[in-house]
């Protein structure tokens, strides 16, 4: 009896530890998105606007960008597809710097 308890016992074991990685993964790619939108701004901002767009695919790669200028302001929206299709967003704001 003892036996098919144990076998239960590390399923469960194993089957936390997967949400666990999945969780973590998450949370590295969502960290990932943050960056590569911060950093996009920034050279958007510069007036790097390809630089900041080839950044995004080297920090975060796999995402989509979206670089938005309203008047002196810059907003990046970065997106992505996580693990187990999870949808991960970030958002990034700049003011344009004077040339």
């Amino acid at each position: 009896m003892a036996t098919v308890e144990a076998a239960i016992a590390v399923c469960a074991l194993l089957v936390v530890m997967s949400l666990a990685a999945v969780a973590l993964t998450a949370v590295i790619e969502q960290m990932r998105c943050t960056d590569a939108a911060r950093e996009a701004a920034r050279l958007t901002a510069r007036g790097e606007r390809q630089r900041g767009e080839d950044a995004v695919g080297r920090i975060a790669p796999g995402a989509n960008s979206s670089i938005q200028t309203d008047g002196d302001s810059i907003t990046v929206v970065v997106t992505k597809r996580g693990p187990l299709g999870v949808p991960l967003s970030a958002r990034a704001f700049a003011a344009l710097e004077p040339r």
